[in-house]
């Protein structure tokens, strides 16, 4: 089965201190069923993961990106038109790199 790609239009960091990451079209509303700390907040239409306690927001992104990827067989990507919502540089960069090495 070829895994569906979907946009990535917003990703960032809550008042709660939490990543979310806005996908374009798609809903997963039943994404905490793969057990794996990730949620989906239906009225904001955001995947996210708790305040992180001992990962990094590269370890949280990761996980959310392999959530949607596991149970949904659908890669969320990330592109030029992604807008980045209160993350310092240091971290966008330390996402980028990321998703730059898997793609390599």
């Amino acid at each position: 089965m070829c895994m569906k790609k979907e946009k990535i239009i917003l990703l960032g960091i809550d008042e709660f201190d939490r990543l979310f990451v806005k996908p374009e079209i798609e809903t997963f509303s039943y994404i905490y069923r793969a057990a794996m700390e990730v949620n989906w907040d239906e009225k904001r239409k955001v995947l996210f993961s708790p305040k992180p306690r001992e990962w990094s927001y590269q370890k949280c992104f990761e996980q959310i990106i392999n959530a949607v990827k596991n149970e949904c067989n659908i890669n969320l990507v990330i592109d030029e038109n992604t807008v980045w919502e209160n993350i310092d540089s240091k971290i966008k960069d330390e996402i980028v790199q990321k998703i730059k090495f898997e793609n390599d």
